[in-house]
């Protein structure tokens, strides 16, 4: 596999990394060995999903990895990770493709214990950085314990996440598993663009807020509402409705 720090390290140190292009030079390397990689994807919702998906499933076995225990409340968690799923799902039988999914233990306490000391922070700084880091350890850790040849994120398709900062973040983490790192911009070449797009294609809930009550509450989103909507959403649906994108492992659900 392809290592990051060392595409890095024939670079200016000065120069500002194209995180695309990097990745497009990657794929470039794949494509010539006739190599299709498996890369363990985490995603925060659906509609990062969707152009990160349809590019990269051109080129690589994808599977997205739910891991947020940042957002709140609990009912808009189960809501968001239920329309990744029917998303996926619909993803799937309309292209032909096998991404599958995983979701990882909602623990929202560990989140906040992680965040600890910095419920102040402005979007975009500290706080986000902090939680940039602990979900992509998890993804990594995941990505290394079921033999996954690279870990990314999707979030650099929003036009809210700072790239560098994510993609830094990657490649810190990358540093202290035995897995490889895939780096990404993928709100570049119309990204952003076509995600907006294809929620309108797949009929994708779009959240209003990135997850976190600290957000929710600088943004004064009405948190109460939320719940209300997304427990109403979830009547009479169940995580079991999309069998058919569990990934398996050794013949066991993960």
């Amino acid at each position: 596999m392809i290592d990051i720090k060392e595409i890095l390290e024939k670079m200016h140190p000065n120069q500002k990394v194209n995180y695309d292009k990097v990745m497009q030079q990657m794929i470039k390397v794949w494509q010539k060995e006739e190599k299709r990689p498996r890369i363990l994807m985490h995603v925060c919702c659906a509609p990062c999903s969707t152009y990160t998906l349809e590019y990269l499933s051109e080129y690589a076995d994808i599977t997205v990895y739910f891991a947020n225990s940042n957002i709140h409340p609990k009912d808009e968690y189960h809501r968001r990770a239920y329309v990744t799923q029917e998303f996926i799902s619909n993803f799937n039988k309309k292209t032909g493709y096998s991404v599958h999914f995983i979701e990882a233990p909602y623990v929202p306490n560990e989140f906040f214990k992680v965040v600890r000391g910095l419920e102040s922070e402005p979007e975009g700084g500290d706080r986000c950085r902090v939680c940039f880091d602990y979900r992509l350890d998890k993804t990594a850790q995941k990505a290394l314990e079921l033999g996954f040849d690279y870990f990314a994120s999707a979030l650099t398709i929003s036009p809210h996440k700072n790239a560098q900062t994510i993609n830094s973040v990657g490649i810190d983490v990358q540093q202290l598993y035995a897995t490889h790192y895939l780096p990404s911009d993928f709100k570049k070449n119309n990204g952003y663009r076509r995600s907006v797009e294809m929620c309108d294609e797949y009929d994708i809930y779009r959240q209003c807020y990135c997850g976190c009550v600290f957000a929710a509450k600088a943004q004064q989103i009405d948190l109460v509402a939320i719940k209300k909507e997304a427990r109403a959403f979830m009547n009479e649906k169940s995580e079991h409705d999309f069998p058919n994108i569990r990934f398996t492992y050794e013949g066991k659900e993960v």
